[in-house]
């Protein structure tokens, strides 16, 4: 196998087309990263502090600041926001698509920016935060929606995990604009950062204008011709050619299966093994929050000045390239490695490091060196997490649900991630600072994360399915067959849904399993070749022949083996195994019976 990521040979037309829009698309997660990194360095901004301040003296430095109830609400607000927003996004996502449903949360993101722009008081910053958040949660639900309905399966897992690179792009974009600015003694301090984000939201809202709605949508709401002129697009081939035609038949016939299984409500979502795989994302996008990543993010600057580090804005800014750098070798791996071994090479390493740093911090915290460790492994530890659980987990919710209820799984998932992200956010401050009513914990707060991390290792080893590889429709189909997450690795791909709704269609076979569908599918289509003029003349002459054919020690029970064993949808396998059952009849020799299938037509006596 070699090292780069090539289309397949067997696969026509191009991806360009949709490797670019889903590069495009991703970078809505600048909107997401970059206002998630903008909080961090204002709160630590003397103007906006003294501005800001209600009154309350901060022990540190004896200067007006924010109360750790206050900042704690201004970081956990857009949290708060991101989570019914994330939730609000499967409605939007089914009802305008997934392309205007993205304009419109871009939108709501702009409202919730003018309102921190204008503010100088905590009230309307709150409320700004707040439908920011609102609007960057409907984002982070449609964006890997939209993705991994577009990619191509070969590339979707690296498509996808640009998502998370453009967060980071965000995060380390806001580092490098709140070093610029803070330390403007005007409202420009603050001002200036937030106002940034027109710019991200501009450019979002004019590529969505010109971009495709993705195919997938289009067959859920019922528009064969207009999914066909997207798929078009999408894979630069005509509408009417083979491998296209057969693509949109496969998405087609697999949405009217799963519909055809229960309705499409929020209930659905908890049932069967879509429940299994709704509760494996929620857990997923929550652990990927309880790694303690955006505690560095959303505190990182005051933490390392509490520590005594001095310039944390620049550490911050470090810890920001880190994240981008560090993202890009996890888009390369996702495809090359597989989902299940790089989520279990990142929860080791972060594990490792959060404990480290928790040790160092803890045994020594006054000494110099100790800094030095806890910014090295902090480093460290943002590369795990950002080649690893950062771009994985959008990658893997991103393919786990059937199309009919995948917006509404999808927006679940995500609003997990924004839960814990929210409930992170308010309980830090409490949790690392001194005073009264607060657990100072310190450097210790990384025994907490890592032991989160360890958490992380068995969840991967029993809940997460390798998907590398397989279309989302195939994704069905393993959680179908493979009950065990370990065992994923080995599954292949058997069934084609447009056979398995032409056998429900003709037998009515609605609560029939899908395996039993794929063998009377298999059953019909074995048949049809049997008696629809390959020369053998039907079931019972093809036996006249094989009878024929071998010698006439043979017992009879060999035939009559063949006659129980035989399961149509296997046919051309089993005829061209026949040697291998005469070896378990008391090894006995064939005569004329051929080992290749093609050639048993010409080799077996006409009877």
């Amino acid at each position: 196998m070699g090292i780069m990521i090539k289309k397949p040979a067997d696969v026509p037309g191009s991806a360009a087309p949709a490797i670019l829009i889903g590069l495009f698309v991703a970078f809505g997660g600048v909107l997401f990263g970059y206002d998630t990194g903008t909080i961090g360095g204002i709160l630590a901004m003397p103007y906006w502090r003294d501005l800001f301040s209600t009154g309350y003296i901060n022990p540190e430095d004896d200067q007006r600041d924010v109360s750790p109830s206050e900042s704690s609400l201004i970081v956990s607000i857009l949290s708060a926001g991101t989570f019914f927003g994330a939730l609000a996004a499967a409605p939007m996502a089914d009802l305008l698509g997934r392309r205007l449903g993205m304009i419109a949360s871009t939108g709501v993101f702009t409202f919730g920016v003018i309102l921190q722009t204008a503010a100088t008081a905590i009230p309307l910053f709150v409320a700004g935060r707040f439908w920011a958040g609102f609007g960057v949660g409907l984002i982070s639900a449609i964006i890997p929606l939209y993705q991994s309905e577009t990619a191509p399966k070969w590339i979707r897992g690296a498509v996808v995990g640009c998502y998370q690179l453009a967060i980071t792009i965000g995060l380390l974009l806001a580092a490098i604009v709140n070093n610029a600015t803070k330390d403007h003694n005007d409202t420009g301090s603050y001002r200036i950062p937030i106002a940034v984000q027109f710019a991200w939201a501009i450019i979002v809202v004019v590529g969505m204008l010109i971009l495709p709605e993705t195919p997938r949508y289009f067959i859920k709401v019922g528009k064969k011709d207009k999914a066909a002129k997207a798929l078009s697009r999408l894979r630069r081939l005509d509408v009417d050619h083979p491998a296209l035609v057969e693509e949109l038949a496969e998405v087609q016939a697999n949405h009217e299966y799963e519909m055809s299984l229960g309705k499409a409500s929020y209930l659905d979502c908890f049932k069967g093994t879509v429940g299994k795989r709704l509760a494996t994302g929620c857990l997923l996008q929550s652990l990927q929050q309880l790694t303690g990543v955006n505690f560095i993010f959303y505190y990182g600057t005051s933490f390392f000045n509490n520590s005594g580090i001095t310039n944390s804005f620049i550490v911050s800014i470090i810890t920001g390239v880190i994240n981008v750098i560090s993202t890009l070798p996890g888009l390369y791996l996702v495809e090359k490695w597989g989902r299940r071994p790089l989520l279990l090479f990142g929860a080791v390493g972060m594990f490792v490091c959060q404990y480290i740093v928790a040790i160092a911090g803890t045994a020594d915290p006054d000494n110099p060196s100790t800094n030095k460790v806890l910014v090295a492994f902090v480093c460290i530890y943002i590369f795990f997490f950002a080649s690893s659980w950062g771009p994985v987990a959008w990658v893997v919710t991103g393919e786990l649900f059937p199309l009919k209820v995948r917006a509404k799984c999808l927006s679940m998932t995500t609003a997990s991630n924004w839960l814990l992200n929210w409930a992170i956010a308010y309980a830090t401050p409490y949790m690392v600072n001194p005073g009264e009513g607060n657990a100072n914990l310190g450097s210790k707060v990384f025994f907490v994360w890592g032991g989160f991390c360890l958490i992380c290792c068995f969840f991967v080893w029993g809940l997460i399915y390798e998907t590398k590889g397989l279309s989302l429709e195939q994704v069905d189909e393993l959680y179908a067959k493979c009950s065990k997450a370990w065992q994923s690795k080995a599954f292949r791909p058997t069934v084609s849904y447009a056979e398995v709704q032409d056998v429900r269609r003709s037998v009515g076979g609605r609560h029939a399993s899908l395996a039993d569908i794929e063998a009377d599918a298999g059953r019909k289509r074995s048949m049809a070749h049997v008696e629809g003029g390959n020369g053998y003349g039907g079931y019972d002459q093809l036996l006249q022949r094989l009878k024929a054919s071998v010698e006439n020690d043979w017992p009879i029970k060999f035939l009559r083996l063949y006659k129980l064993s035989f399961t149509p949808q296997n046919f051309e396998w089993e005829i061209a195994n026949v040697s291998t059952w005469g070896e378990q009849l008391e090894k006995k020799t064939r005569a004329d019976l051929p080992d290749d299938y093609p050639d048993l037509e010409e080799k077996l006596p006409v009877v």
